[in-house]
């Protein structure tokens, strides 16, 4: 929070001193809108007794917003979102991984990592994965799929990239941030309802459970066409490998996959099979998937983060008022008509 005038004049503090009560007996309110609401407030030539109606006006508004919720478990709130709360998937960004157990989908980011995103496009249209398999497959870690062995060709794609652990923060990025601390950023939150992080002038996905991402080497910019899904959150990872999309459907079947050691020799288990990896953009319209996700610019959004932050049911008795951002899983719902998935 940045302040343009210091607040050590007794009309300041006059003006402030209802905002500091009223976060103090509001613990579950929004904090950091509120005291910069106040402190714009107390610094402009309105007189105090406007200030505090002001205040009372908005913090009546969200303290209404705030009861609300806490009464609304996730499936109400979902329930009773509204088509609008929602944006479909564009196919030309969905990749359709498929399995012998069924259909994984994973959408690819929309505005990071954009290097990645066209390497894997370009990979998945030259059929490069198809008859590979996931050959690394450790429990509680990830699940690694590729060409182990190096023998694949690779024809319109790049045998390597550089890498894109992070991303430049740009003024046009609407960012829906989370007021929850957290151990590995400055500050985490959404973007085009994927989950990223924060730290000065840079943005980055992270690795919550079913991001997708590129292995490499040890050296920085060695990753090209190995990648892995997360079966749980790998925070630690975040900023040394790049992640460019998150699973969006079928993640039960990435987290059902044989567990296996990478092979040594051609004879060993090499895990299960991808039978093939499309651009669903590329696929007949009958087969791609059709789905959309919630928008994080949405109360509907704000709602389900807080149901999350404090749970609502009769069975917690303790609410921590926190809410980890791999905890917050974005829904997902399939549009009528999907034949591929019913």
């Amino acid at each position: 929070m940045f302040f343009t005038r210091p607040a050590n004049s007794p009309k300041a503090y006059g003006c402030l001193r209802p905002a500091l009560r009223l976060i103090g007996d509001e613990g579950n309110m929004k904090k950091s809108f509120v005291m910069l609401t106040v402190f714009a407030a107390a610094c402009s030539p309105a007189g105090e007794d406007e200030v505090v109606e002001a205040i009372d006006s908005e913090a009546s508004e969200i303290r209404s917003a705030d009861e609300d919720a806490e009464k609304r478990g996730p499936g109400q709130i979902i329930s009773e979102s509204a088509p609008e709360d929602w944006r479909a998937l564009d196919p030309e960004n969905l990749l359709v991984l498929q399995l012998d157990r069924g259909r994984v989908t994973i959408a690819l980011s929309e505005q990071l990592a954009q290097g990645h995103v066209a390497q894997m496009k370009a990979l998945a249209r030259d059929d490069f994965y198809d008859g590979l398999s996931f050959y690394r497959v450790i429990d509680g870690f990830v699940a690694q799929g590729g060409d182990v062995f190096e023998t694949r060709k690779v024809v319109s794609a790049a045998p390597s990239i550089p890498a894109e652990f992070e991303d430049p923060l740009t003024a046009e990025m609407s960012l829906t941030p989370l007021k929850d601390v957290d151990g590995y950023a400055s500050q985490v939150g959404f973007l085009d309802s994927e989950p990223v992080g924060v730290e000065g002038e840079t943005i980055w996905k992270l690795h919550c459970t079913g991001a997708v991402a590129m292995a490499r080497n040890n050296e920085r910019d060695s990753g090209g066409t190995e990648f892995y899904i997360t079966l749980q959150p790998q925070r630690y990872l975040d900023r040394n490998l790049t992640v460019f999309g998150n699973v969006v459907e079928g993640m039960e079947l990435v987290q059902q996959l044989r567990r296996v050691a990478p092979p040594e020799t051609e004879e060993d288990d090499r895990g299960e099979e991808i039978v093939s990896m499309r651009v669903a953009a590329d696929l007949p319209e009958g087969e791609r998937p059709r789905l959309e996700i919630l928008r994080a610019d949405t109360q509907t959004f704000a709602d389900l983060v807080e149901s999350r932050r404090n749970r609502p049911e009769e069975f917690f008795y303790y609410r921590p008022d926190h809410v980890d951002v791999c905890a917050v899983n974005m829904p997902v719902r399939t549009i009528a008509g999907d034949a591929a998935a019913e």
